[in-house]
């Protein structure tokens, strides 16, 4: 077994890949689902999954992987040159959308792995073992969207460059909602929002749950990460918990940080949640903003009877 905790020190050196599970059935979208991948599913005008590509790019990273499943070969799809629309597009001179047509396959350099069978989320990240090699890397889920104006993950890359281990994103949630979120145990606050844990629990009752700290879909990890999934059991759900591993890491004496994010999140994992990230993406676009937002108040003064559609 490899010592995890010499393995996992403080490299001073970032993270420069990084890892997108997307092989979900996206079965709470059906049937907008059944033949679009929820990844591909747009957020006013652009997929969900081109904004964490988007968030991965800023962050100084131009190398990912996406972990595929059955059907959903169209996410790579989308990430690549498409020359006969192009063509189309530079005809008439619609540069605005020949670009917005032409800047995803430019954000980075996307690779893809299949995922057999749906076994989890640690499951998904250890197919991404091959790839990663032999440095940290970042997970990122696409169901938390991080607003572009408040970045989280290049702190979390400084985080464990300088600490090692594991680094993850941790939000304040009524403790009711504990149940659809791993919670961290927090031992010590270490500076501004960084605080050290000392083990996590997967969606626990609310009365059982050791704060209010919940884990969001923001990780970085170190390879040593791939031996401990490898051996992690099904937990909670009969899946391959990620979450399981990090408490396994920390029981071994691996340090884990979890940095307090206080910006604006848009969850678009549930039906209720996207209409809300939508609306709240469409309201702070400098072209779209202005008018939709003066719909929107007058339709909600309305009572949604006399405002035409």
């Amino acid at each position: 077994m490899h010592d995890v905790n010499a393995k996992s020190a403080p490299s001073g050196r970032r993270a420069a890949k990084a890892v997108i599970p997307a092989a979900g059935l996206g079965t709470r979208f059906l049937p907008a689902t059944k033949a679009v991948p929820k990844e591909l599913l747009p957020v006013v005008d652009k997929p969900a999954l081109q904004y964490i590509v988007e968030e991965v790019a800023a962050a100084g990273i131009t190398d990912l992987l996406l972990v595929t499943g059955r059907g959903k070969s169209s996410m790579v799809d989308h990430f690549d040159r498409r020359f006969d629309l192009e063509a189309q597009l530079e005809a008439p001179g619609k540069k605005e959308l020949l670009d917005a047509v032409r800047d995803p396959s430019m954000l980075a350099a996307i690779h893809a792995s299949r995922q057999p069978e749906p076994r989890g989320l640690g499951h998904a990240v250890l197919c991404a073992a091959s790839y990663v090699g032999t440095r940290p890397f970042a997970v990122l889920l696409g169901d938390d969207l991080i607003d572009e104006r408040d970045p989280l993950l290049p702190r979390m890359l400084d985080l464990q460059a300088q600490t090692g281990g594991i680094v993850v994103a941790l939000l304040e949630i009524p403790r009711e909602q504990s149940r659809l979120y791993g919670i961290a145990d927090v031992r010590a606050v270490e500076g501004p929002d960084v605080v050290r844990i000392s083990t996590m629990v997967e969606k626990p009752d609310p009365q059982d749950a050791p704060s209010n700290l919940a884990v969001i879909g923001r990780y970085v990890l170190p390879c040593e990460i791939f031996d401990v999934l490898a051996r992690t059991e099904p937990g909670k759900g009969g899946e391959i918990q990620l979450t399981d591993a990090m408490a396994t890491m920390a029981a071994q004496g691996v340090p884990v940080h979890g940095v307090v994010f206080r910006g604006r999140r848009y969850d678009t994992g549930d039906k209720q949640s996207y209409l809300r990230a939508v609306v709240q993406l469409a309201s702070a676009r400098e072209d779209l903003g202005p008018d939709f937002r003066h719909w929107l108040t007058e339709y909600v003064r309305s009572d949604f009877h006399t405002v035409s559609l």
